[in-house]
């Protein structure tokens, strides 16, 4: 359970951050279907909407919504298969800011349309399946520089 600490830990200060950057928007609700309906390549569906509640029951899970801002909405859902953390967000500008902030960490989300979930990387590829999105690895700040074979830093 501490492997997805930093995921549930930056919650607060993404949220803080996102507040002192001044970035205030109403949210918007989305009346789409529940359940992505395109396919793209590979049988990994569209990706589904932003909406905890819509991607937790695609994901056979009851979200825990821990935050609920102006800025972004945060749920953490746990199942015998493990645990993640699924936040939304009203705008795609929110996204690009907490996943700015959320690189200090490092780490691997599973992205989609205003949406972002932490978790580990086998976990993340089979939520893939069901919700659609992109794998993002992101670089944690305090990592050493990645070099070539052979090469010195």
């Amino acid at each position: 359970m501490t492997a997805h600490r930093p995921h549930h830990a930056c919650g607060a200060l993404l949220v803080a951050v996102l507040a002192l950057a001044s970035l205030t928007t109403a949210c918007s609700a989305d009346g789409k279907a529940a359940r992505p309906s395109a396919s793209r390549a590979g049988g990994i569906p569209a990706a589904a909407p932003a909406d905890i509640e819509r991607i937790a029951a695609l994901t056979d899970c009851e979200a825990d919504i821990r935050t609920d801002a102006d800025e972004l909405r945060e749920g953490v859902c746990v199942t015998p298969k493990g645990s993640w953390t699924v936040t939304t967000f009203p705008a795609e500008k929110f996204k690009r800011t907490w996943l700015d902030a959320a690189a200090m960490y490092g780490g691997t989300y599973l992205v989609g349309p205003r949406w972002a979930i932490g978790g580990t990387p086998e976990l993340l590829a089979e939520l893939r399946k069901k919700v659609g999105g992109d794998l993002r690895k992101l670089r944690d700040m305090n990592a050493p520089p990645v070099t070539a074979p052979g090469s010195t830093p």
